[in-house]
């Protein structure tokens, strides 16, 4: 997850609903997409913007080959 969509490759934006964080404070998910450079190993899929999140997050399973 990330706030910042210039940090997307490819975006979709659409309202998906919310995430919730481990304090019970909801962030509203503005899309999703890919971030990284398709042609290299970089890329990262479904990665979601969600609105006023400051700090990237990136789950494990993310980051580990499909």
């Amino acid at each position: 997850m990330t706030g910042d969509p210039s940090k997307f490759s490819s975006l979709k934006l659409k309202n998906e609903g919310f995430v919730t964080y481990g304090d019970n404070n909801k962030g509203k998910i503005l899309g999703h997409g890919n971030i990284g450079n398709s042609s290299s190993s970089t890329l990262i899929e479904n990665v979601l913007l969600v609105e006023g999140l400051k700090h990237n997050l990136l789950s494990i399973s993310q980051l580990s080959e499909k």
